[in-house]
């Protein structure tokens, strides 16, 4: 019998993104602020020209320094 490699995930107390995937982050800003809002708040591209979810997810997926703004925006929504 095979073992699966499978990683058990600790619990991060100290991290409120544990957990929390960058769509539902994405979608949750959405829906707070449209995405007009969101290119006004964070001045990126996939927010200001034919902005959707899947192009945003993938552009963020790329570029740290443009996840890490939405990220802190995340938080700073949610009182973190």
């Amino acid at each position: 019998m095979e073992k699966k490699n499978k990683k058990i995930s600790k619990p991060q107390p100290n991290n409120p993104l544990h957990g929390v995937k960058l769509a539902d982050i994405l979608a949750y800003l959405e829906k707070v602020y449209g995405f007009e809002e969101l290119g006004k708040k964070i001045k990126i591209r996939c927010f200001t020209h034919n902005p959707s979810i899947k192009s945003s997810l993938t552009f963020l997926r790329k570029t740290p320094w443009a996840r890490a703004k939405v990220e802190a925006l995340y938080l700073k929504s949610i009182g973190e």
